[in-house]
C-alpha cells in the first residue's frame, strides 16, 4: 500500500483529479485483465514525469510506465506501486514537412491518420497497431513485415537520473520487438520524431483501409486480447505450429486460443492472468 505521506507528496506534482488509488488495471489493458494498482497517475507533461520519477526513486517505491496497455498482462494481484500513465493527456501530434513529432501517449492510429492527411507515406503498416507511440518505440512494434525502426528519426526520453535526453536513430538499439527502452526500464519515452516520404494521399488511405479489412478478417478483434502472444521464429510461423497441434479453441478457464488466429489468446469473459499464463505454458509444452 502507498502511504498517505507519499500520496500527499505526489499531489505536489500531479493534480489531485489525475491521482487514482487502488485503480483496477483491467480497465487499462486491452486484455481486460489485472488487479488493482496501489496508485495510478495520469501524466500531462515532461516536467511532471521528471519530478515524479525522481521522487519515487528517492523513496524507493516501484513504478511502471503504461501506454495503451495493448501488449500487457497484469497480475491478478495488481501492481504494488505507482503506475505512470502516458496516454490521452500526452497525445499531441505536430507535422512539419515530412516529419511528424508525436508525444508518447498518441496512439499509432492517430499518428498514421496524421501522416495520411498530410500525404506522407511509410507509416501505413502502423494504422492498426493498438498501442501508443511510446509503446511502439519501446518494443519496435511492427506489422506486415515492417517495423517502427524504419521510420524513427529521434526520441526524447527521461533517463534514470530524471534528465531529458535525445536518442538518434542508431541509439535506439532496435532489434526484433525490442529497443534500448525495453532493456533500460528506467528510461521513459516522452516523444518521438518520425521521418516519412511524400506520397499519394488516396493510395496511402487505400493501403490503410486494406490492412484494416485484413486485420478484421484474420484477427479476433471482437474479444479482449493482447495481440500475438509469441514471437515469430526465424524459419517457422509460430501460429501455424500452434494450429498444427490442434490447439485452436483450447482453453484454460476463460482464456482461449483463438479459433481465428492461433497466435492470439483471447479473454472470452472473465479470464485471469493465472489462466492466461497456464495456457501459455501448455501451448509451449505442446508445441515443443
Amino acid at each position: 500500500m502507498i502511504s498517505e505521506a507519499v500520496i500527499k507528496a505526489l499531489k505536489n506534482f500531479v493534480p489531485e483529479e489525475n491521482i487514482c488509488l487502488q485503480e483496477p488495471m483491467a480497465a487499462h489493458t486491452t486484455f481486460r485483465i489485472g488487479g488493482a494498482a496501489d496508485c495510478f497517475l495520469r501524466m500531462e507533461k515532461e516536467e511532471q514525469i521528471q519530478k515524479v520519477q525522481r521522487y519515487l526513486n528517492l523513496v524507493g517505491i516501484p513504478w511502471f510506465v503504461l501506454g495503451n496497455g495493448s501488449n500487457l498482462l497484469v497480475d491478478d494481484e495488481g501492481f504494488p506501486g505507482v503506475i505512470l500513465q502516458i496516454g490521452p493527456k500526452m497525445k499531441e501530434i505536430t507535422v512539419t514537412g515530412n516529419r511528424i513529432t508525436a508525444q508518447a501517449g498518441a496512439t499509432m492510429a492517430q499518428v498514421a491518420k496524421a501522416a495520411a492527411e498530410h500525404s506522407l507515406t511509410g507509416l501505413e503498416f502502423a494504422a492498426g497497431i493498438p498501442g501508443t507511440m511510446g509503446g511502439a518505440v519501446r518494443m519496435n512494434a511492427g506489422a506486415y513485415g515492417k517495423e517502427i525502426k524504419s521510420v524513427i528519426y529521434s526520441t526524447t526520453y527521461i533517463d534514470k537520473n530524471s534528465e531529458v535526453k535525445i536518442a538518434n536513430k542508431l541509439e535506439h538499439e532496435f532489434d526484433y520487438r525490442k529497443s534500448r527502452f525495453a532493456k533500460n526500464k528506467d528510461e521513459i519515452i516522452v516523444e518521438s520524431i518520425i521521418k516519412l516520404e511524400k506520397g499519394n494521399k488516396a493510395e496511402i488511405k487505400q493501403k490503410m483501409d486494406d490492412d484494416k479489412k485484413s486485420r478484421k478478417l484474420k484477427q479476433p478483434l471482437q474479444y479482449p486480447n493482447a495481440g500475438s502472444v509469441f514471437k515469430r521464429g526465424n524459419d517457422y510461423i509460430t501460429s501455424m505450429l500452434i494450429d498444427k497441434c490442434g490447439l485452436k479453441g483450447y482453453n484454460v478457464g476463460d482464456a482461449y486460443v483463438s479459433d481465428l488466429h492461433a497466435g492470439f489468446i483471447i479473454n472470452k469473459q472473465n479470464a485471469t492472468a493465472k489462466e492466461v499464463l497456464e495456457l501459455i505454458e501448455y501451448i509451449k509444452k505442446k508445441v515443443y
